[in-house]
């Protein structure tokens, strides 16, 4: 392990040349990012300003941090997963000489020790992906809460769990719901979920999936894309719910929709996506067929209950990278995925760069929103604020235009109709 106090702790500084040139692939394939870089490198908007960022770190979180520092900023980062983290970028990052603590395979002591680090000289913004960083401010560390500005969550787990300290007067600084963003959501955890999970098990299992019984837990954003991608290799997919118009939209959508009793007993692979714990517990594990290959893609490793399977379990083993065969006292094998972890990052690369452009556009612009208001002394109250629609459409503007697409506007009169109440049939 290579360690600098108040500098970097990262696996393996040599790893620092592989991980500059997948930095720079995903700098080929994130324009809109780019494109902000170039503008706001110029102004320098974020000096004197210091970023604690707590999220994945991939080639894209690099492309952003990189941004961040080109734009003026300070910033001092951790991953916010313990499997997660991929060990080349974290080293290019060091080298760098960004401030990091983050390596593939942390304990979780590991992994909140990386957190306070980044606390250790007071941020003015906190940037999450599943608010372990606004926690440990909020329960270890309070006193900094009067220095930070605002923050940033870039997932729903998060920001639920925000807006449920929020509402509960417990929120201590302003957070932007940069999950709710739709050039978020509508595009990261539906297409960017739907590819990079079915990446992870491929990668981890190499089985085929045309002809599988493919359940898929949770039909929210992140559900949903899995299941269409999961259809387009021939699986056939089952749904499972408790939300009732979710459940409806799947069966309008072609699925199968039961309850995870059922689906336990013919599924060949399972996904968690809910973001709820004990999704699939112990009796399911003891119900499911010889050979089932289970993993979750939600935030938390919660939603699978591996104490109860390894409790069933006479004999737990890794049969190939990122994937442990738990053999049954029935005699039937569970194979599980990257211990429970996100798959799509624990046993893949993450999203493709060209999705993550535009979430990490949107922290970009959420701190850049931060940092103006702050200057002009304007104070945000301590809540969960959704960026503004302008900012999702300007966005999607700028992806359109690297992309080569042009689209129509409408006329003055066509804006006039659109709001003008006393124009009749």
């Amino acid at each position: 392990m290579d360690y600098r106090e108040g500098a970097y702790k990262v696996r393996d500084l040599k790893l620092a040349e592989a991980g500059r040139k997948r930095i720079a692939w995903a700098e080929s394939r994130m324009p809109v990012l780019m494109h902000l870089r170039a503008r706001y490198s110029k102004t320098q908007p974020f000096k004197g300003y210091k970023i604690a960022g707590c999220l994945h770190v991939t080639k894209e979180t690099a492309v952003l941090i990189e941004t961040f520092k080109a734009c003026g900023a300070e910033v001092a980062w951790s991953g916010c997963n313990p499997l997660s983290t991929q060990d080349d970028i974290a080293a290019a990052l060091a080298a760098a000489g960004v401030e990091i603590y983050a390596w593939h395979g942390q304990s979780v002591e590991e992994f909140y020790w990386s957190i306070e680090r980044t606390l250790d000289k007071p941020p003015h913004l906190t940037l999450d992906d599943g608010a372990d960083l606004i926690f440990t401010v909020h329960h270890k560390r309070p006193e900094l809460a009067q220095h930070i500005i605002g923050g940033s969550e870039e997932t729903t787990t998060g920001v639920k769990r925000l807006r449920a300290m929020a509402a509960d007067g417990k929120l201590l600084y302003p957070v932007f719901a940069v999950n709710d963003a739709e050039t978020k959501w509508d595009f990261d955890n539906i297409y960017g979920t739907g590819q990079s999970t079915i990446d992870g098990i491929l990668r981890a299992t190499s089985v085929l999936l045309a002809g599988k019984n493919f359940v898929v837990a949770g039909y929210g954003h992140c559900g949903r894309g899995v299941a269409m991608r999961a259809r387009g290799m021939g699986a056939n997919v089952i749904v499972t719910e408790v939300k009732p118009t979710a459940a409806l939209k799947a069966v309008l959508d072609g699925f199968r929709v039961m309850p995870m009793d059922e689906a336990a007993e013919i599924g060949d692979i399972f996904v968690t996506a809910t973001g709820m714990k004990d999704v699939i517990r112990g009796y399911h594990f003891q119900k499911m067929k010889d050979g089932a290959i289970v993993c979750n893609t939600g935030h938390y490793d919660v939603e699978l209950n591996l104490k109860e399977l390894a409790e069933l379990a006479v004999q737990v083993r890794e049969i190939r990278p990122n994937n442990k065969e738990y053999l049954l006292e029935n005699g039937r094998r569970i194979y599980v995925l990257a211990d429970g972890r996100l798959v799509n990052l624990a046993a893949a690369e993450g999203h493709p760069s060209e999705v993550m452009d535009m979430s990490f556009a949107n922290q970009f612009m959420a701190h850049l929103m931060l940092v103006e208001k702050h200057k002009a002394g304007e104070k945000l109250p301590p809540q969960v604020i959704d960026l503004p629609e302008e900012l999702d459409q300007e966005i999607a503007r700028i992806k359109l235009e690297t992309m080569g697409i042009r689209i129509d506007t409408l006329s003055d009169e066509q804006r006039a109709y659109a709001t003008d109440y006393t124009a009749g049939t």
